[in-house]
């Protein structure tokens, strides 16, 4: 558990994949079975800690700690579970060793939920202070730590001296269960290739380069389509059964019932699963990789292209259609459509070498993305969740601030320190982990776009909103009006 915690905390504060991987790959090349396969198991969702009320941490300590100390205590940390693991008296006679992550997982899981406050008490006795932390909040619910499976994956083939590539394990990720066994003896050479079990199978997907310019293509060599809002999926169906599979290998078909009834084809299909508001998922496709058992990856696009027209053509699966190939001759005629992509709910473009077979992992630029550039927002931060999000606002015309969207800040480990420092002391209301804090700390937030929508009291939200920077050079009132960011949004799927 106390290796556990220390991944958990590092990854918190990593500043990007390479690092993460790292962090990764040192805790699974040191840390030994039974407690290195429970933390992949966190990692990917498959496990959790047995999540009981909140309350119960303000009921240990109104056993353990002087209520006046704890109050005093709170009122400085802000958050109750951090003062909880910061404040935990030792207790004479727990002396036992500290328990692995999969001892508590486990034991959690077994405990009746009347007993639950009185194990997390004996754990609480025998873990250091950050052990205890990530214990209370997991536990509670006040945390949910999910690492991408790209990140996983490459991290686990970066153990295996260079037998595995990060592709290797995404071709049997989907069939992958605790704990683990086989996939470990694998990158570790110690046995083969683990089977991925029965019924639809993933093909990895082929990836897209991004760049920023297009002067000097050659136009007469690519195709363009738009590059879709929404999550790439791979559409897996024949006789051996129906799967939707996320980009990164996971089985997402419970989500997608509607898809499932309809494919009653025999085909891989590459799309974009997207989800208007109010309506059912839809899928656009854009490739085809498989049909009726045929191997297709190897064909040219143009080829492949061809046979996904007429396949559709002649099957016209339900909830499906297909994205269309757009007309351009030179790269002023790109530029055009690359400045048109808002208009079109569209990130950007993705453009694809005509002569390009379909090749998983990297493709070495065959497909490229070029996204359409950043919208940028001058913002008040309103709320914020200790390590978490942070949610934002702008000016209405009466001076009120109302909320437009939220972002997880990436932020170095001291500047994430120097923003917590500033919640702590401008915080006005507490909701759980959530902090409402005075208006007073201004961000430059980027986004992908700003779409009207009536589910907010803004009737705007900004898609995909990222952290910029911390602007405390910048008065909160001279932040953006409701009106400029209402002036960026276009009518879109969530409206």
């Amino acid at each position: 558990m106390i290796a556990f915690a220390a991944l958990l905390d590092d990854l918190a504060c990593a500043p990007g994949k390479g690092p993460q991987e790292a962090l990764l790959r040192r805790y699974f090349g040191t840390v030994a079975d039974p407690d290195r396969a429970m933390g992949l198991a966190v990692l990917t969702g498959a496990a959790t800690l047995k999540v009981t009320r909140p309350a119960l941490l303000r009921a240990l300590a109104a056993e353990r700690f002087d209520p006046v100390l704890f109050g005093l205590g709170h009122g400085f940390v802000g958050d109750v579970a951090e003062t909880v693991a910061l404040m935990w008296p030792e207790r004479a006679g727990a002396n036992a060793a500290p328990p692995g992550l999969a001892e508590v997982v486990r034991t959690l899981g077994a405990t009746a939920a009347a007993d639950v406050p009185a194990q997390i008490a004996r754990f609480l006795d025998v873990l250091p202070a950050g052990a205890r932390l990530w214990l209370l909040k997991g536990a509670t619910g006040g945390t949910r730590v999910r690492v991408p499976a790209p990140i996983l994956r490459a991290a686990l083939a970066g153990l295996s001296a260079g037998r595995l590539t990060a592709g290797a394990l995404e071709e049997v990720w989907h069939g992958l269960v605790a704990p683990y066994a086989a996939l470990f003896a694998w990158i570790e050479g110690r046995g083969g290739r683990p089977d991925p079990g029965e019924g639809p199978q993933f093909h990895p997907l082929m990836p897209a380069e991004a760049v920023g310019v297009v002067a000097g293509l050659d136009a007469a060599r690519w195709r363009a389509e738009w590059q879709w809002e929404g999550e790439r999926v791979q559409l897996v169906a024949g006789p051996g059964g129906r799967r939707v599979f996320g980009r990164g290998a996971e089985d997402i078909s419970a989500t997608t019932p509607g898809l499932i009834a309809a494919m009653g084809f025999d085909a891989v299909l590459d799309g974009v699963l997207l989800t208007p508001r109010g309506r059912p998922h839809q899928v656009r496709l854009h490739d085809v990789l498989f049909e009726a058992g045929e191997d297709l990856r190897p064909l040219p696009f143009d080829q492949r292209r061809a046979r996904l027209d007429a396949w559709f053509a002649r099957v016209a699966p339900l909830g499906m259609d297909l994205s269309p190939l757009l007309d351009f001759a030179t790269p002023a005629d790109l530029a055009a459509l690359h400045r048109a992509a808002r208009d079109h709910a569209a990130t950007g473009l993705i453009l694809k070498d005509r002569a390009s077979p379909y090749i998983p992992g990297r493709a070495e630029g065959a497909w490229r993305t070029w996204q359409r550039d950043s919208q940028s927002v001058t913002a008040v931060l309103m709320y914020a969740e200790r390590g978490g999000d942070l949610s934002f606002g702008v000016w209405r015309e009466d001076g009120v601030l109302v909320p437009v969207g939220k972002c997880t800040p990436d932020l170095p480990r001291t500047a994430r320190a120097t923003l917590d420092a500033w919640v702590r002391t401008h915080t006005l209301k507490r909701f759980g982990p959530v902090r409402e804090v005075a208006p007073g700390l201004v961000l430059q937030v980027a986004c992908d776009a700003a779409e009207l929508s009536s589910r907010h009291k803004a009737g705007v939200t900004l898609r995909a909103a990222r952290l910029v920077c911390v602007r405390p050079d910048v008065p909160a009132a001279a932040a953006d009006r409701l009106e400029l960011v209402l002036a960026l949004a276009r009518p879109g799927p969530s409206a």
